[in-house]
């Protein structure tokens, strides 16, 4: 009797052992050994546009892979162009897996960089650099833009108004394509219209995007649309200040959508917004360069035939019936039935 009680509370503290051990087992996530790095241009990590969407895109990657914030991806912000090469540089000492860097500004900093360093991995994004070690990614602004002018067209049309704008950072032909398809796209709808354009000739200056929309606000624009990065938001902030006052002005957004940029109570001053998917891009190469395809030396296209570009999956600001006329003109642009200028009409 005495060896029976002993041998069963030893299967007793056996059985308790394996319980615990099976309860707190828990499934290990295996976390690969990949650094993506974002070098950012002037505009900042906050930009509410074209940054910070790619360093979305980058998030949404390490989150999928269980990747470390600030270790496993990280970013450098630039303060100035000379910035480029020097935050490029370190960490590509660091040796990451990937380098980003959004913006056709980087264009002479990525070449030089991707010589000194030829084993290094790089991405471009919004110009294409020529280096067996950098693959860059380009989008069809000027598709995305033709919908947004679409909108924005028939909105002034149905409000009685006829004055709409435009507003870039820097005048390169590729912020020019997004005021050539924006113009084609209002044309399309309301050929009466007239269309102000400014250049601000900066991407991170709110102060100046501000001051030139409160010209065309005062010139009687009702809407405008900016490919400025951070200068945008000072349009962005005019019109939501004006629409509180009560003279209703729109604002249209770039690369991300900016709606929640323009509330005021329960309203938005951003009437909607041309989606630049760089977050997708960011997405896309890291896990291609992950799964060991990193496509270097070639050129990706992003637009709106792969949904690289295009307008929000909401649009609380916009009538159904202007919605699907302006899905009608997507559908005609990704068939190839209509195709948009990249360069403005003089």
């Amino acid at each position: 009797m005495k060896y029976r009680t002993i041998l069963v509370a030893l299967l007793a503290v056996a059985l308790v052992f394996t319980g615990c051990a099976k309860k707190d087992a828990t499934p290990v996530v295996e976390k690969p050994e990949f650094k993506v790095g974002l070098v950012t241009d002037i505009g900042g990590i906050d930009d509410k546009s074209f940054n910070q969407g790619t360093w979305e895109g980058i998030v949404r990657f390490g989150g999928a892979h269980n990747l470390v914030q600030g270790t496993d991806y990280k970013y450098l912000q630039s303060g100035a162009e000379a910035d480029y090469v020097p935050n490029l540089s370190a960490f590509a000492d660091e040796k990451l897996d990937l380098i980003i860097a959004p913006g056709f500004l980087f264009e002479m900093a990525m070449g030089e960089v991707a010589d000194s360093f030829p084993e290094q991995k790089f991405m471009i994004i919004d110009t294409v650099v020529q280096k067996p070690n950098v693959v860059s990614a380009t989008f069809a602004e000027h598709e995305g833009s033709f919908l947004v002018g679409v909108a924005a067209g028939l909105q002034a049309k149905a409000d009685g108004k006829s004055v709409l704008g435009f507003l870039g950072g820097m005048q390169f032909p590729l912020i020019e394509k997004f005021q050539a398809g924006f113009e084609q796209g209002v044309k399309a709808v309301y050929p009466e219209a007239t269309i102000l354009v400014d250049y601000a000739g900066d991407f991170g200056a709110p102060d100046k995007g501000q001051a030139l929309a409160q010209k065309q606000y005062k010139a009687g624009a009702y809407i405008i649309f900016h490919a400025a990065g951070g200068t945008g938001n000072g349009m962005i902030k005019e019109a939501k200040e004006r629409s509180e006052k009560g003279d209703i002005r729109w604002a249209i957004g770039v690369d991300k959508d900016q709606y929640t940029d323009g509330q005021y109570g329960d309203k938005s001053a951003v009437l909607t917004s041309m989606m630049k998917r760089v977050d997708v891009a960011a997405e896309t190469v890291s896990q291609m360069t992950l799964d060991g395809q990193f496509p270097g030396g070639t050129v990706m296209v992003f637009s709106l035939k792969n949904n690289g570009v295009g307008i929000p999956d909401s649009n609380p600001n916009l009538s159904a019936d202007i919605i699907s006329q302006v899905n009608e003109y997507a559908q005609k642009i990704a068939s190839g039935e209509l195709v948009v200028s990249e360069i403005p009409a003089k």
